[in-house]
């Protein structure tokens, strides 16, 4: 993993960090600063658990895109036992953005879907940044339809800023295809588990994100728009995406509350950028208890509460006009 390059809430945390490493490598020569280092590293606890608790919308933003958090290839190297990759969707090409796999999970074979954005430039170019083409829904869809085929589970890891808006991804019918997928995937007869790993943009997110279980990890964020297309729509500028986020509500808390999700994946002190081993060791634990909890329902019954579960989301209530008029009055 590169070296991590601190966000600007976190420089008091990296000040810290700093100080202790000087008085770390003085601890051999003072043997009496031993108390001192430990006291230390307690404040460093406290002032990270502290920062982290008091996150706004727009820095939760900025942890769920940072260059060194962990990515699709990066869970499923540190998650799943074997990985196969499963290429193309027949029609057009292989989009990179979107990975498709069978994989083992534990003593669990299941098939694995997740959106890649890259780490360095001619990886972000590859995998377009994880912006999928409809030929990359078209992919996933197939993948799950042979997963179902065979009975095998569905792992589908979502972190995208939105589908690709380019106009040969239009001309290929982008809105059509993940309009379909949703449709489809309400239909695909074996447990799905969806886990937003980072950003979960738009419909770019939603095409892979009908699951009977849905989790988001805790510094991750799932929302119809972005930050800065909110900010565009309303204020007409993307300076404003810090009041744009605070207005959309989509931090795990908040999705959690509002019915959106099933799970909030907590993350170690600091973000999953600062540990991928023990990030990817609470998100495996998420997947098997998921898992095994899904397996146990029969097929209709899993289907019925999948349509039902999305169809609950955005509940609203209606009143006629004449009550409210008279409501207001009184």
């Amino acid at each position: 993993m590169s070296k991590l390059i601190p966000l600007p809430f976190e420089r008091p945390i990296v000040d810290l960090e700093s100080q202790l490493e000087q008085l770390e490598q003085q601890l051999g020569r003072s043997p009496q600063l031993t108390d001192a280092v430990r006291q230390m590293r307690v404040e460093l606890q406290r002032l990270t658990r502290e920062v982290y608790e008091n996150l706004r919308p727009w820095e939760v933003v900025s942890v769920a895109r940072h260059t060194n958090r962990p990515q699709a290839l990066d869970y499923v190297e540190l998650i799943f036992d074997e990985f196969v990759e499963l290429h193309g969707d027949r029609a057009f090409g292989d989009d990179r953005a979107i990975l498709t796999g069978f994989a083992q999970l534990d003593d669990q074979k299941v098939l694995f879907v997740g959106q890649h954005k890259g780490r360095n430039l001619d990886e972000r170019i590859t995998h377009n940044y994880g912006m999928a083409h409809p030929e990359g829904y078209r992919k996933a869809l197939m993948k799950m339809q042979l997963a179902a085929k065979y009975q095998l589970p569905i792992v589908c890891f979502i972190d995208t800023a939105g589908a690709f808006p380019g106009i040969g991804a239009e001309e290929r019918g982008q809105a059509y295809q993940i309009a379909y997928n949703l449709r489809e995937m309400s239909r695909v007869r074996t447990p799905i588990v969806c886990v937003v790993i980072g950003e979960g943009g738009s419909g770019g997110a939603l095409g892979i994100g009908i699951g009977d279980h849905v989790a988001v990890l805790q510094y991750a964020y799932y929302s119809v728009i972005s930050p800065e297309g909110c900010a565009g729509i309303l204020w007409k500028h993307p300076k404003f995406a810090d009041k744009a986020a605070e207005a959309l509500r989509f931090t795990a808390p908040d999705l959690l509350k509002f019915g959106v999700i099933d799970e909030v994946v907590p993350e170690p002190l600091g973000g999953a950028h600062r540990d991928h081993r023990r990030m990817a060791i609470t998100l495996k634990g998420t997947l098997l208890h998921a898992l095994k909890q899904l397996k146990s329902l029969p097929l209709d019954e899993l289907l019925n509460r999948r349509y039902d579960k999305f169809r609950r989301i955005g509940q609203f209530e209606e009143q006629h006009a004449t009550t409210a008029e008279s409501s207001a009055a009184s």
